[in-house]
């Protein structure tokens, strides 16, 4: 692999040497083994074609200024990753192989794990589907485990800044009682046409409302939504959320700094009363938004006049950061450090 210049480095793919894999038949889990393939050779039958079986996970490693790698809340990761193989009938990846083969994977590619000072980081994706043929609605019976890893650079190169979110009514996300909570591919395929459409009209993302009544906040597609009031950090909760990683981290955040954390239903016609909101995940840590604009209503929520984060926002931004890449103490217990 030719000279990375990490500064500037994207957030998109990019070939690993090594990957690693795990294949559950008659019953039960293999060994790890090591492949330098991108590529799976699969039947045409294989339920992940047919059925959409298929859960994935996205987390990162970082380098710190100590030269040591850190790996964030990596058993939640492999938690989750239960949770949706429990949801849509896969075989279950235990927590312990799953750490093992984290683990794994960045050892074999470390020299891929950006230095410190770049703000860049090793972004890790590990995926599990159904491989076993099946025709006739059904789980399979065989499941491939894959774990690859890319470097990838800070999500805003254009700096930390606010960007304008819309409502649109003529989309779900996810059904309530539905597969919204895990995180299964065809969720994200859902929403692809949205996305696509909020683009075409100017806007970073799509704020999600309810699907059955459209009256409160659900999310935002790839991410959580929170907003800030006072000294208040509030969340929406519903059977159709994604419980995202990094949300339950800023929340434990938000309580550290004194703040009331709130997680309920939220009511569209809360948002007027938040003088922050944004969007959290792996990719981003937080998406400021600087407007949302309810395209059905006609109504525009403000948030930001000149594109800059909230202090809140600031706020728990640079806290989270700082522990993912050690600049402060991991009191929490979130970070794994690769020996």
């Amino acid at each position: 692999m030719s000279e990375i210049e990490w500064s500037k480095l994207s957030f998109g793919y990019m070939k690993a040497p090594y990957n690693v894999r795990c294949t559950y038949k008659d019953g039960r889990w293999g060994e790890l083994t090591v492949s330098d393939s991108e590529y799976v050779n699969i039947h045409m039958a294989a339920t992940v074609l047919h059925y959409g079986q298929a859960g994935f996970e996205g987390m990162k490693a970082f380098r710190g200024q100590d030269g040591k790698i850190r790996v964030f809340r990596m058993d939640e990761n492999g938690k989750r990753l239960i949770s949706t193989s429990e949801g849509i009938m896969m075989a279950e990846l235990p927590l312990e192989l799953f750490e093992e083969a984290v683990m794994k994977v960045i050892k074999l590619n470390e020299h891929l794990v950006p230095p410190y000072e770049s703000g860049a980081s090793l972004y890790i994706r590990p995926v599990l589907f159904g491989s076993g043929p099946q025709v006739g609605v059904k789980p399979a019976n065989e499941y491939e485990f894959i774990i690859f890893v890319m470097p990838v650079g800070p999500y805003f190169k254009e700096g930390f800044k606010a960007t304008p979110f819309c409502i649109l009514r003529h989309f779900d996300r996810a059904a309530p009682y539905g597969t919204g909570r895990f995180k299964v591919g065809g969720n994200y395929a859902a929403g692809l046409k949205a996305g696509e459409e909020a683009h075409s009209k100017g806007y970073s993302a799509v704020l999600y409302l309810d699907a059955r009544e459209k009256k409160y906040i659900d999310e935002c597609g790839p991410a959580n939504f929170f907003g800030i009031r006072g000294n208040s950090y509030i969340t929406p909760k519903s059977e159709s959320i994604l419980p995202s990683i990094t949300n339950k981290s800023l929340m434990t955040i938000a309580a550290d700094m004194g703040m009331q954390v709130e997680q309920r239903p939220i009511a569209v016609e809360e948002l007027k009363t938040f003088e922050e909101a944004g969007a959290c995940g792996t990719a981003a840590v937080i998406s400021p938004v600087s407007r949302i604009d309810d395209l059905d209503d006609n109504i525009t929520y403000e948030f930001s006049k000149d594109g800059e984060p909230g202090p809140v926002s600031k706020e728990l931004y640079t806290r989270l950061r700082a522990i993912q890449y050690g600049d402060a103490p991991d009191k929490f217990g979130w970070i794994t450090i690769v020996e």
